[in-house]
This record gives C-alpha cells, sequence and structure tokens, in this order.
C-alpha cells in the first residue's frame, strides 16, 4: 500500500507505528548514504540525515527535504549528537583515497571519535549500529580472496593509513561496545561500489575512466593495470546493508561482487561502452595500493541470503549516463563573465 504525500516525492510506503523504525543515517548525503536513505525513506521509515557535507551533497537529498518522515541536520559526528532513534547506519567518512588523503588527521578523527560519538548514542538510546567498514581493512592482501577470518596486511604508517586503521579501529570498538556495554552492532565490510551520484572528483577508478573516457582524455592506469578489483553496484550494496542490519549476524560481513577484473579490463570495457577513442595511459603505481581484491562472499550468501544481482555492463550503462548528464549540467550552468559595455569617448568605441 502507498501514500503520497505529496506529488513531489517518491512513493513512499505506509508503515503502522510498530513496523515504522526511526534511523539514522550518518553521511546520509554521501553517495552510497543518499541510496540507502532513497530506500529507507520509500520502504516507509523515518530517516534523519547527518552529514557535513565534506564529501556529502545536499543534491543527492533533495528530493526528500520537506517530507514528514525525512530530517537533515549540518553536522559532524566528532561532536556529539543527541537524538532518539532506534537504528544508526555510521557511513560517514571520506571513502575514496584523495578525499581521506586530503585531511588525514581529519579523517582519523571521523573514524574513531566519530564512532566512539555514535556508539555512545547506541549505547544511550538502546539502538542497533551497522559500522559501514571497508576491504581496505585487508590492505594489500596475501590470502585470495579475502573472507572475513582473515586479518589483513596493511601498513599502519603508509599514505593510506588513515583510512585503512581508522575503520580497522572503528571495528575494534564496536566489539568492544557490544562486549563491555551489551549494544548491537553489526560491522559490512564493503568493497568497491559504483552508481549515480558518486562525487565526479573522488579519484576512484570508475569515476575516473568514465570521466576521462567521456572527455576525449587518456584514461590513467596506475601501475601495469594488472590489478584486480570487484565491482559492485550501489543498489546490491544498499540491499546487503539492509539485509545486515536486520539479521542476527554480529561479526563481519564482506559486501561485495565477486567477480574480479584486471585494472587494464575495466578501461577497455568504459571505453568500449562510451564509445571514446581515448588512449590508455600507462603511470606510476600508486604507494600501498593492493595488487588483488576479490571478497569472499559465502557468509553473506548463507546467512543474509543476498549476494550482487546487477551485471556489470548494465551497472556501467547507468553509471555513465548519470556522468553525461553531470557533465552537460555542468557545462550549462558554469559562470561566464559578462563583456563590459563598450565605453564611448572622443568617437571612438573602445572594448574593456
Amino acid at each position: 500500500m502507498f501514500c503520497s504525500f505529496t506529488q513531489k516525492y517518491p512513493p513512499v510506503k505506509f508503515l503502522s507505528e510498530k513496523d515504522r523504525k526511526r534511523i539514522l543515517i550518518t553521511g546520509g548525503a554521501g553517495f552510497v548514504g543518499s541510496h540507502l536513505t532513497d530506500k529507507l525513506m520509500m520502504d516507509g521509515h523515518e530517516v534523519t540525515v547527518v552529514d557535513n557535507f565534506f564529501t556529502g551533497r545536499k543534491r543527492n537529498v533533495e528530493h526528500w527535504i520537506g517530507h514528514e518522515n525525512f530530517e537533515l541536520i549540518n553536522h559532524d559526528v566528532v561532536e556529539p549528537l543527541y537524538i532518539e532513534v532506534d537504528q544508526i547506519y555510521h557511513l560517514a567518512s571520506p571513502a575514496s583515497p584523495p578525499n581521506y588523503m586530503y585531511n588525514p588527521i581529519k579523517t582519523l578523527k571521523t573514524n574513531t571519535i566519530g564512532t566512539l560519538n555514535m556508539l555512545g548514542l547506541a549505547k544511550r538510546v538502546g539502538a542497533r549500529l551497522l559500522l559501514a567498514s571497508t576491504s581496505e581493512v585487508y590492505g594489500d592482501p596475501e590470502v585470495h580472496p579475502q573472507n572475513e577470518d582473515y586479518w589483513g596486511h596493511v601498513n599502519p604508517i603508509g599514505p593510506r593509513a588513515c583510512y585503512d586503521e581508522g575503520k580497522r579501529v572503528a571495528e575494534t570498538m564496536c566489539y568492544a561496545y557490544m562486549k563491555q556495554e551489551g549494544v548491537e552492532v553489526r560491522v559490512a565490510r564493503i568493497f568497491n561500489t559504483f552508481g549515480p551520484r558518486m562525487h565526479m572528483n573522488d579519484g576512484r577508478v570508475v569515476s575516473n575512466f568514465i570521466l576521462q573516457a567521456l572527455q576525449g582524455e587518456p584514461l590513467t592506469v596506475y601501475g601495469p593495470g594488472t590489478q584486480t578489483r570487484a565491482f559492485q553496484y550501489v543498489s546490491d550494496l544498499v540491499n546487503g546493508l539492509v539485509a545486515l542490519m536486520n539479521s542476527n549476524v554480529s561479526s563481519p560481513v564482506n559486501l561485495g561482487n565477486p567477480e574480479e577484473h584486471s585494472i587494464l579490463e575495466f578501461a577497455q570495457l568504459i571505453k568500449k561502452l562510451v564509445g571514446s577513442g581515448s588512449e590508455i595511459q600507462f603511470l606510476t603505481e600508486a604507494q600501498d595500493d593492493p595488487q588483488k581484491r576479490r571478497p569472499d562472499i559465502k557468509k553473506a550468501k548463507l546467512l543474509l541470503g543476498w549476494e550482487p544481482v546487477v551485471p556489470l555492463e548494465e551497472g556501467l550503462n547507468k553509471a555513465i549516463h548519470y556522468f553525461r548528464k553531470e557533465l552537460e549540467y555542468q557545462a550549462n550552468n558554469q559562470y561566464i563573465p559578462k563583456p563590459k559595455p563598450a565605453r564611448i569617448k572622443k568617437g571612438r568605441t573602445r572594448h574593456n
């Protein structure tokens, strides 16, 4: 059953008082957070998005502003938050290397102090907390594919450590709060995800390749391009997060697509889908760049009944369509200074 509150909002299910949850999403105006917001809103829950807009954008959730089930708060999770909720999806953190390396101390604070604040909130109000962790906790893995029992191979003082170790500590905090305070926690180890609303300049491989191909620029591959990644479409991830939150699984769960591709294969595929004549340019390899990355998702399949269903090319075509529209939007909305009017002086026209 659907009830439409006003015409401008997407259709929202009606949930009775006992079934409707009050849900907090930190980082809810970001790429993944905004898609999660859409799903939970359309499922009929009351959603509060908290974001400091470091990488999130109001545009990603503006279609819900004014809805009686939706609230948007400009807040940094490094500061405590007092709110009554039933569930907390803790997604707040820059997630792409250029963003998290831009301000490593801030990244560390968000993943440590921010997580402590959210766990404290969960303890106070009796909420369940889901931590959006990352495949980066496995570092440059010596085990392939990576399952949840693998402890990882991380450089604690490398350029990516602010994020990798920040998320590892965040996981530790979750289990300390579970053991000592009885807080219900869920931990999702998220592998490479792509789709609409990715930040155009976030430096991630999908957005980089698509933008370069659309603009006829060389597709930049760092190192030989033999590094592998496994890419999942954002709707698959969102379904996995919701399934995990509402499950009884308190140990970490990998959420990713086990279909593995080399970076070079990926660049060639995007070139083909865009129909681009761009060349592929090889650059120096980035420090501590993992050579192999593929999730073992047996646990998610068995305990959550979850696996990715969106084929890679279908997802890529949606992402390409989104970035094409974004480039058009930018081109049409760029500020072009108006020419100054001609000044008349002694019968001659001069343009300033």
